[in-house]
């Protein structure tokens, strides 16, 4: 499966999570959202609201802003 983290450099969650990957030596894919207008666009189609509710993490079709709660 591929993991996917939706987020944005500045956003301090998106660098704990990118760290936490990093450490555990987990695979992911880091999709810019405010670099790539096409990452943002695969981001607003996962919610309703069409926001960019970011960090998110993909794992295959499953999704969570929230993995460690």
């Amino acid at each position: 499966m591929i993991i996917k983290l939706y987020g944005a450099q500045r956003c301090h969650k998106t660098i704990y999570y990118q760290e936490f990957f990093l450490a555990k030596n987990i695979d992911f894919i880091f999709l810019d959202v405010e670099k790539n207008s096409e990452y943002a666009q695969e981001l607003r189609k996962l919610y309703e609201n069409k926001k960019l509710n970011f960090p998110t993490i993909t794992i295959g079709k499953k999704k969570t802003q929230k993995p460690f709660r």
